[in-house]
């Protein structure tokens, strides 16, 4: 029951890392929040209830193809879980590739995902002449 939170969080990310919408969509509660702050490239946006949560992860899925996504540490405190990753993708239209260091928060009751917040740091790939 201790990490239960953490549970949950680590069940989400396999969802997303396997595209399956629906278990991503499982992990979260019917009136969650996810708040992402945006960065010089990618813009920020904000998606509530599991219709918002759903376009946020078709969107991703949809305009680009991950290359490299990983949690690197978990600090989890009660019904809170701060994980700090990051992840390397290429944007499907136009091929450039971008890498994004990160600090998600998560808030996480009756074991699903009630709020997200994401702030992000993300910088383009410089390919090699």
């Amino acid at each position: 029951m201790k990490n239960s939170a953490k549970a949950v969080v680590e069940k989400m990310f396999s969802a997303f890392s396997s595209g399956d919408i629906e278990k991503f969509i499982a992990t979260v509660s019917d009136d969650t929040l996810w708040i992402y702050h945006g960065t010089h490239i990618i813009p920020a946006g904000s998606f509530e209830k599991k219709e918002g949560v759903k376009t946020f992860f078709t969107t991703i899925m949809e305009r680009t193809e991950i290359i490299n996504f990983e949690p690197q540490q978990y600090i989890v405190k009660g019904n809170m879980v701060v994980v700090i990753g990051r992840e390397h993708q290429r944007v499907k239209r136009s091929g450039r590739e971008l890498k994004q260091k990160w600090v998600q928060i998560y808030t996480v009751e009756n074991n699903l995902i009630t709020k997200m917040e994401e702030f992000a740091a993300s910088e383009e790939v410089k390919k090699a002449n």
